[in-house]
């Protein structure tokens, strides 16, 4: 649902665990607007909430605080820790509240009146997920953050069947589907939308251990529900030795939904830091800082290398496999010739190509080779600025290659356009090249480049 036009790029850090609250608060003091955020929360056809939106200070750091505050009837234990871990832990803060700052906390209110069709008694219902996405199709929030909500509740309803041994069609949220888990998702959303955030990187989650409690009694942390969604979803967990749940259904369940790579770029830029406040603390700062960053590609990019030792193919094999792999995208694929144990001659493959590009070109490998391993390495380089050009010669128009270093042009005639214009004029190639070469370079002083 991130996927349709190129935007922003949200990194996740997650050393203090995820949640919805967390979520938003980050997304929020990146720069998503309150304004819209409340006029769309408005719409939504759930009552007994309203929002707060302030700063507090998490072991000194200033944090965007996210905070739905419900009415006596829907009020929820999400945040009380004692009913949480069924103990009062001597490390564990009791009130996060007293973590804001006279002046500092600025409220933003969104109020729901509450009404008595059928939303008054949220937490005495069990909402499905086909009435959850009803709601979020009959509010007015944009088409694109309904969709990002409705993929986040599909995660849910997911883990939560195979949890419970049943269907997702017969899947009935508590805790899930109380009235401030609905709130935090849908903001989760039209935040998101909002900084039109189509890429979003989250490496991995970081878990406590121990045991909560929920509606169903006591269960171990991570909780079956954020089992399910990291195991389904392929997300890496790193357990800590905290002694609490860090890391929510809700929170696994956003990452699932709208995580596009789990891989940072090589070198990048931080265009903005946004941090958003947990309401637990468990004597560490409860933190999610997301960050918008840019690849920083001025000089250098990555590539992949992957090779493989081949000593039982065919020469007509090998040659069949690099037209695959070049005709599949591989940026250059060549032989080299080694010895192998017992002195058996054979070659190395190596082949280049682009993160993107590892699955198929190990797909190629694998089937049109003998080969049972192929070993991969991420490579920086260094590249020139360059771009091909179309250029009319006496010969017809030509493709060349123009690089720049130092502010000076370097011309290289394309070999599929000189091979071409060969055939075509009945040239030998290295006749064809040269006047190519020599015309596209009075071409570049003629629009002003310096040329070598």
């Amino acid at each position: 649902m991130l996927n349709e036009k190129q935007g922003n790029t949200l990194y996740l850090e997650c050393y203090s665990g995820i949640s919805g609250d967390m979520t938003v608060g980050a997304l929020l003091d990146l720069g998503a607007d309150p304004k819209i955020l409340k006029e769309q929360l408005v719409s939504l056809p759930v009552g007994g909430f309203e929002i707060e939106i302030g700063r507090v200070k998490k072991s000194g750091i200033d944090a965007c605080d996210f905070r739905v505050v419900l009415d006596g009837e829907h009020e929820s234990h999400d945040h009380d820790n004692e009913y949480l871990y069924g103990h009062t832990q001597g490390h564990i803060s009791m009130h996060s509240h007293e973590h804001i700052h006279e002046g500092e906390h600025i409220h933003s209110h969104v109020h729901k009146e509450h009404t008595h069709e059928g939303h008054e008694h949220a937490h005495h219902e069990h909402r499905g997920l086909s009435e959850i996405k009803s709601m979020i199709q009959n509010s007015r929030i944009t088409e694109r953050a309904k969709g990002i909500a409705a993929n986040i509740f599909t995660v849910l309803a997911e883990a939560e069947a195979k949890a419970h041994g049943t269907s997702i069609e017969e899947v009935h949220f508590h805790e899930v589907g109380a009235v401030d888990s609905i709130v935090d998702i849908v903001a989760a959303a039209i935040c998101l939308d909002n900084l039109n955030i189509t890429s979003v990187i989250v490496k991995e989650l970081y878990e406590g251990r121990g045991t909560v409690r929920c509606q169903h009694g006591i269960i171990p942390v991570p909780v079956p529900a954020v089992v399910n969604i990291i195991a389904q979803h392929g997300i890496s967990l790193h357990m800590t030795k905290t002694e609490a749940e860090l890391v929510t259904p809700t929170g696994a369940a956003i990452v699932a939904a709208v995580r596009t790579s789990k891989q940072l770029p090589a070198r990048y830029k931080v265009k903005r830091i946004g941090m958003g406040a947990g309401k637990r603390d468990y004597g560490r700062p409860s933190i999610l800082r997301g960050m918008l960053i840019e690849p920083d590609s001025e000089d250098r990019d990555c590539i992949y290398k992957l090779e493989s030792n081949i000593d039982d193919c065919t020469g007509e094999a090998l040659g069949y496999v690099m037209e695959r792999l070049l005709e599949a995208g591989a940026r250059d694929v060549h032989y080299t010739p080694v010895y192998m144990k017992k002195n058996r001659p054979a070659y190395q493959l190596n082949v280049i190509c682009s993160e993107d590009m590892l699955p198929k070109m190990e797909e190629i490998i694998f089937c049109e080779t003998t080969t049972i391993g192929i070993r991969r390495m991420k490579m920086e380089r260094t590249v020139l600025k360059r771009k091909i050009c179309k250029l009319k010669t006496s010969l017809g128009e030509a493709e060349v290659k123009v690089c720049e270093i130092n502010g000076n042009m370097r011309v290289y005639p394309e070999y599929e356009s000189v091979a071409s214009i060969c055939k075509e004029k009945g040239l030998s190639y290295q006749e064809a090249w040269e006047k190519i070469f020599c015309e596209a370079g009075k071409l570049l002083i003629h629009e002003g480049w310096s040329h070598e």
